[in-house]
């Protein structure tokens, strides 16, 4: 039997790649995007009395009503935008679930798609396998700086929507208020959709502000805002997120959310309703991980490589032209080998595998992880 795939690009992905290797070679594993640290046990502790209450059973396919309520009022209480939990919100199985079924809602064949270089590695295949054009615009570098003269020079008739992600995988930048300005002047009298990819809106470093969506009425209408539980909350396993969208954005939403995943897991929907009204629990998010990027900062001053500036997420770029000429593929294949400590080559978020020799460090690690990682690297002289 053939199949002739969707998809035909499209391999492993590497973060299955990379853990894989590091696997193999008992390296410590800087590569993908997750805490080797323990949740908050309060949070594990609801779950477990939620299950033994009895919420085991469906919720509806929107979501759990004291979940979507909890969820609008930490938007309006953030970001001043009035949300209605009835119609405006659905729980999703994750934020890259929420992500997909956004592009697949709004998108035909044809349909162009402008999308930021380098980019999480979701988008441009959701985009393909609905047939529709992702049109790839680069960040600057190494600021990776959003280029607006070129945003608008790419705008056509055909153009669909606009994927934006702040804070940013896999770099750290974030958009600026003006950024956002700059957004709404662009797409103002258009048709043009916006994804707003927001899973690390709590993790954001320096006293900075996070720019959501939200806060900008000209965009919210016409927007499809992403976010993640997983992430924020450091339970990437729970695979539990949820989007936002105006009434009649969301109505179409639901019709492909339906037939897909339907409902989510109860217990922990119940759990976060009740965990949502701390607010202490996700403002303290922000400074923790920040303490843990500046920690990784200090260390690595006593290494070659050479740290690009991140404000956002859980992640940290570095080049490495003092270490080695070889493409940031191979170097991260080889510092896995030889230093026993895995990263993500950024060229992977490069539709056409595009190499500053750069590589990403995840910080999101205990203190330790992070010591020994690093004594790993110091000695590091070539490759």
């Amino acid at each position: 039997m053939h199949i002739q795939s969707k998809l035909p690009k499209v391999g492993t992905t590497i973060f299955t790649v990379m853990s894989g290797l590091a696997a193999q070679h008992n390296a410590i594993n800087l590569g993908q995007g997750f805490p080797d640290f323990s949740m908050d046990e309060a949070l594990m502790d609801e779950v477990t009395r939620v299950m033994k209450e009895g919420f085991n059973q469906y919720v509806p396919m929107q979501g759990y009503m004291p979940l979507r309520e909890a969820i609008a009022e930490k938007a309006d209480f953030l970001y001043n935008a009035k949300i209605d939990p009835a119609n405006e919100i659905t729980i999703t199985p994750g934020g890259t679930y929420a992500i997909y079924t956004a592009l697949t809602t709004i998108l035909n064949p044809g349909d162009e798609v402008i999308v930021f270089e380098p980019a999480y590695d979701s988008y441009i295949p959701n985009i393909e396998v609905n047939g529709a054009v992702a049109v790839r615009i680069p960040l600057d570098f190494p600021s990776y700086a959003v280029n607006w003269n070129e945003v608008r020079r790419k705008i056509n008739s055909k153009t669909k929507a606009i994927i934006i992600n702040s804070p940013h995988n896999p770099t750290g930048s974030i958009l600026t208020e003006e950024d956002l300005k700059s957004l709404a002047s662009i797409v103002e009298g258009t048709n043009i959709f916006i994804i707003s990819d927001e899973v690390y809106e709590h993790l954001v470093f320096d006293q900075k502000q996070h720019q959501s969506v939200l806060r900008f009425p000209e965009l919210k209408k016409r927007s499809f805002v992403c976010f993640s539980f997983g992430k924020v909350y450091h339970c990437t396993g729970w695979k539990l997120g949820y989007c936002i969208a105006d009434a009649p954005l969301m109505e179409e939403f639901r019709k492909i959310h339906q037939f897909n995943c339907f409902s989510c897991h109860t217990p922990s929907q119940v759990a976060l309703s009740r965990y949502l009204t701390n607010r202490e629990a996700y403002l303290g998010l922000g400074p923790a991980m920040q303490k843990k990027r500046d920690y990784f900062i200090q260390l690595m001053k006593e290494t070659p490589f050479e740290l690009l500036h991140s404000s956002g997420s859980y992640f940290i770029t570095a080049k490495y032209d003092k270490i080695s000429n070889l493409p940031d593929h191979e170097f991260a294949v080889e510092l896995t080998k030889k230093a026993g400590v895995t990263t993500i080559p950024v060229s992977a978020f490069y539709y056409n595998s595009d190499d500053n020799k750069v590589i990403r460090f995840c910080f999101a690690k205990k203190e330790e992880t992070l010591e020994r990682a690093v004594e790993r690297l110091v000695s590091l002289k070539s490759l």
